[in-house]
């Protein structure tokens, strides 16, 4: 199979793929502009675009972009640089964001975990309150496990895909 530049590629084609992505993150809790953003800066083979490229792949205002850039940076799912010798920053998303993201979930899951137990202190742990809080901390903490297994195992697939890939 013939791989297409991205000149050569369906440029329809490529927006419906961009507003379908966006419209199921839109769907899972994103909002509209940053999903729609993210889903450009994913289709193009650098993953980078300025904000004018983006504004003018996704006919919206440059304002738009700002705030939608603005979100993704903010939550890690896109990064800003500048073009050398240029005054234009470049938007990237790169190419483990999934992976970083759920690293980032780590995070957040342990803060929760915590909370909970205090939450459970808090309320008496033998109430009941407080065991649906435990158990709820309990759940994080599985999580947290089980998502340090996956994400071990998902490293030694994405290593041995990545060989595959470079030996084509």
């Amino acid at each position: 199979m013939t791989e297409a530049t991205e000149s050569e590629r369906d440029a329809e084609g490529v927006q419906r793929f961009i507003e379908r992505f966006a419209s199921q993150m839109v769907d899972a809790g994103w909002q509209r502009m940053p999903a729609r953003v993210f889903a450009a800066l994913m289709s193009t083979d650098s993953g980078a675009l300025t904000a004018a490229e983006l504004a003018e792949r996704l006919q919206v205002s440059p304002a738009a972009i700002s705030g939608a850039v603005r979100h993704l940076t903010s939550v890690s799912m896109a990064v800003r640089e500048r073009d050398p010798g240029s005054r234009r920053d470049i938007f990237r998303v790169r190419d483990d964001v999934w992976q970083d993201a759920m690293f980032g979930r780590d995070r957040i899951l342990n803060l929760f975990e915590e909370s909970l137990h205090e939450g459970a202190e808090t309320v008496g742990p033998g109430t009941p309150a407080g065991r649906r809080l435990i158990e709820s901390a309990d759940f994080f903490s599985f999580l947290q496990k089980e998502l340090s297994a996956m994400m071990d195992r998902w490293r030694v697939q994405r290593d041995a895909l990545r060989a595959g890939h470079s030996e084509s």
